[in-house]
């Protein structure tokens, strides 16, 4: 990975098709909201499987809490698509099959030559992309758990509202 994705350092805004075949923008999917982003291998492998279902589960949470998950893969958008519907994820996939941004970032996983996925990596991420935490997912303990992700977007949203604290009462 890239010497300067570490806590503090910014993320390059990527712009990548989306599951649907859309273009988008990394900062409008932020929306001036905390991301979750996640680089993964692609729907085949086990492990995503797994780490996918406890995402699924944690969406709802996501979604009340004015957050935003992101996920990428070298998969081509209809293979993202579906493998999307099959989890019943809400969230955007943006699909990289030409691997514009793995060799920019220095996420490329060098053990599986076949499908030369992303390395599995996980940031929290403020609005502007500026990175709070980063998780690598070689292995899969080092991806993030839920409890994790919840601390790290607590700590991100009180950085970021105004009014994380309710106003006096009057």
């Amino acid at each position: 990975m890239r010497s300067d994705l570490v806590s503090g350092g910014r993320l390059p805004d990527v712009e990548l098709r989306d599951h649907a075949g859309n273009q988008r923008r990394l900062s409008d999917l932020a929306g001036g909201d905390p991301v979750c982003l996640n680089f993964y291998r692609g729907w085949w492998c086990p492990k995503e499987q797994a780490f996918f279902r406890r995402l699924v589960a944690f969406q709802d949470e996501v979604e009340v809490a004015y957050t935003r998950m992101v996920s990428i893969s070298v998969d081509a958008p209809e293979v993202e698509a579906a493998f999307r519907a099959g989890l019943g994820a809400r969230w955007t996939f943006l699909s990289d099959p030409d691997r514009a941004y793995q060799a920019q970032l220095g996420l490329l996983e060098t053990t599986d030559t076949v499908h030369d996925p992303y390395v599995p990596t996980a940031f929290t991420l403020f609005p502007d992309l500026r990175i709070h935490r980063v998780y690598n997912g070689y292995w899969f303990w080092g991806r993030p758990t839920l409890e994790e992700l919840r601390r790290d977007l607590r700590e991100i949203s009180r950085e970021i509202r105004r009014d994380w604290e309710p106003p006096p009462r009057r």
